[in-house]
């Protein structure tokens, strides 16, 4: 700034003003000091603004991995919504490392971000707990706030805001669809085992058995990673190891794709020998062949909620910080009776 009033030949003072527009200053000055900036290509201290709290803060999105398709679908939320407002977006991948996580939340909390959003599941347990409320009250403190969006909720009184969807009810629907169609035995390909995410899919699939009055076979239950490949391996060590079914429930369309692929390897036609139902309802799952019953998520309105709910705080009463978002079933061409 020093080197922009040399260059004009006006005070410090005056280039403050100048620039921040909140002091007359003539034509011919303002003039004068704006071509020093673009001779000079002088750039703001926005930390130093932040500081002093006359720039709005940036939105934080930590997510596990950026290359998921629904989690790309939260980041586009939080993205377009963020932009609305005319706040910029931060997005960072945490690879699994709670450690790394926690180091982008106090960083995030350093740059004076307006929100820190977390996105996916997670095992709830104590140390989840306490780490979350640890981030909360620390961004709370910082002016922050902390948004876990389809991750557990925290005890009353943490300061986070929770945005989750119907997980448990969409597994219910998928399941309850084949169940409908005649389908008894059902191979799960669910998730990993007291991951939130996979143990409300599990839940919702057991509520559709008990309700449909059908049983629950242990060996058809299956757990893993949500990837395509375990979806191929997992599908294709049930039909060696000769088990008997004639649907599959996958826990997210990436993990359909990958049976989809074991099924037809071993000459099974899809929905003729075996129907199949996902989970998520990814761009690309109506264009499979034949096309994916599934269930969507509403990802991108997930992200625009965790804005949208935080920077909307103050004009809101207590209390309103914790929504659910619907799920819907998508019916296509992957299910049929068994013959």
């Amino acid at each position: 700034m020093r080197d922009v009033a040399t260059k004009a030949g006006v005070s410090v003072a005056t280039v403050s003003r100048t620039l921040a527009g909140n002091y007359p200053v003539s034509a011919e000055t303002r003039a004068r000091v704006m071509a020093a900036v673009e001779t000079l290509h002088y750039v703001v201290n926005v930390h130093a603004k932040a500081l002093s709290g006359r720039v709005a803060g940036p939105v934080a999105l930590v997510v596990q991995d950026i290359t998921g398709p629904s989690l790309a679908h939260v980041a586009a939320g939080v993205e377009q919504e963020a932009a609305t407002r005319g706040r910029l977006s931060l997005v960072c991948a945490t690879r699994g490392d709670v450690a790394r996580e926690a180091d982008l939340v106090q960083l995030m909390r350093e740059q004076h971000a307006a929100a820190v959003v977390l996105v996916g599941g997670a095992v709830r347990d104590e140390a989840y707990n306490r780490r979350m409320a640890d981030y909360a009250t620390a961004l709370d403190a910082a002016g922050s706030r902390l948004v876990l969006v389809g991750r557990p909720p925290l005890p009353a009184g943490v300061p986070a805001t929770v945005v989750e969807y119907d997980n448990r009810g969409g597994a219910f629907q998928a399941a309850s669809h084949l169940l409908v169609a005649g389908h008894r035995r059902i191979l799960f390909l669910g998730g990993q085992r007291d991951f939130s995410t996979a143990e409300q899919r599990l839940a919702g699939y057991r509520d559709a058995l008990r309700a449909h009055d059908a049983a629950f076979v242990e060996e058809l239950d299956m757990p893993d990673v949500y990837t395509r490949a375990s979806g191929y391996r997992r599908t294709r060590d049930a039909l060696h190891a000769g088990l008997d079914f004639t649907a599959v429930f996958a826990g997210t369309d990436m993990v359909a794709i990958g049976a989809l692929a074991a099924l037809r390897e071993a000459g099974l036609d899809v929905p003729g020998d075996v129907s199949i139902v996902g989970y998520d309802d990814v761009p690309f799952a109506a264009d499979l062949a034949p096309a994916l019953t599934t269930v969507r998520v509403p990802y991108e309105e997930l992200g625009r909620a965790a804005v949208r709910l935080t920077l909307e705080r103050e004009e809101r009463l207590a209390g309103d910080d914790h929504v659910v978002l619907g799920t819907q079933l998508v019916v296509r061409q992957s299910v049929r009776s068994p013959r």
